[in-house]
């Protein structure tokens, strides 16, 4: 992998495991700086033992109001600019509607959602006063076709694709670029909810991928010419009937 990124400093939130970690191994490998966003301090340690200095882990709970609004003042005081923001952090209720727990609805939109906005809201001023900056939302294949077994989770990263589309028309004029990356089912945990069954069935099928392959399109994103948006690239496996 090409050193296409040297110097840059990225942000990858959700980052100790799953696509967030391979995000971050992804980014290194091209030449960035990662801050890692996680409340997961220990996976983060093992990570940053492997590439030193190039990975600054950043124990943040993006869920508490306080955490959440340090998250860009502190990463600046420790990296004086920020190249690249990945919006990765989610979670995932599967199932039918009629059976979710209210609070973990609550929780799921505060995350995949509300979250998400705070975070390339607090990140913009910064991108803007430099007139540069990428942003990358992980979203979902869901955002694009009505899953009838996720409608929560579904109806969330439809919200991303909406929220992506329409930011990208007010940032462009200052150089900024905004994209999503759209996975079908990958080997993380937000799969846990899965039945046993179906997770089994999917790997037998070849109907689910891996993080690294969403990383190696992230990078894809971050090194066009500048003139250039992708806007959002839809990801599933080839086995994968939507």
């Amino acid at each position: 992998m090409s050193q296409s990124l040297q110097n840059k400093v990225a942000v990858v939130t959700g980052a100790a495991s799953g696509i967030g970690r391979a995000s971050t191994e992804a980014l290194v490998a091209s030449g960035a700086t990662v801050v890692m966003v996680d409340r997961d301090l220990a996976a983060m340690e093992k990570i940053k033992k492997q590439h030193n200095d190039k990975v600054i882990p950043l124990v943040t709970d993006l869920l508490d109001t306080k955490s959440c609004s340090e998250l860009v003042p502190n990463i600046l005081e420790k990296t004086g600019k920020i190249d690249i923001f990945h919006a990765n952090a989610g979670c995932y209720i599967g199932g039918d509607l009629i059976d979710a727990d209210p609070d973990a609805i609550d929780r799921l939109i505060n995350l995949n959602v509300s979250t998400v906005m705070k975070n390339v809201h607090a990140v913009l001023p910064h991108m803007i006063e430099r007139g540069n900056g990428d942003i990358i939302v992980t979203s979902s294949v869901a955002g694009h076709y009505p899953v009838q077994w996720e409608p929560v989770y579904a109806a969330s990263k439809w919200a991303m694709t909406c929220f992506v589309q329409t930011v990208r028309r007010q940032i462009n004029k200052h150089g900024l670029r905004i994209g999503s990356v759209s996975p079908g089912p990958v080997i993380t945990a937000l799969l846990a909810d899965w039945p046993e069954e179906n997770l089994k069935k999917a790997k037998e099928m070849g109907s689910i991928i891996e993080p690294s392959e969403i990383a190696e399109a992230i990078i894809f994103m971050l090194t066009r010419p500048r003139n250039v948006t992708i806007r959002d690239i839809v990801i599933m496996p080839s086995a994968q009937d939507l």
